[in-house]
């Protein structure tokens, strides 16, 4: 893990817990994406076969 120097113990817990929310959102956003592009064409291409 990487060490953010002289912080207090909360401080640091508080960025890891805003890392990880940042995370999950842009996963959460990409996904979205993804399926929007993705998901009609691959439906599409199951059902004709």
């Amino acid at each position: 893990m990487v060490t953010l120097g002289s912080y207090p113990p909360a401080m640091e817990a508080a960025l890891l817990i805003g890392a990880v929310l940042v995370e999950a959102l842009v996963l959460y956003v990409g996904y979205g994406a993804m399926e929007q592009f993705v998901g009609p064409q691959l439906l599409d291409r199951i059902t004709q076969t």
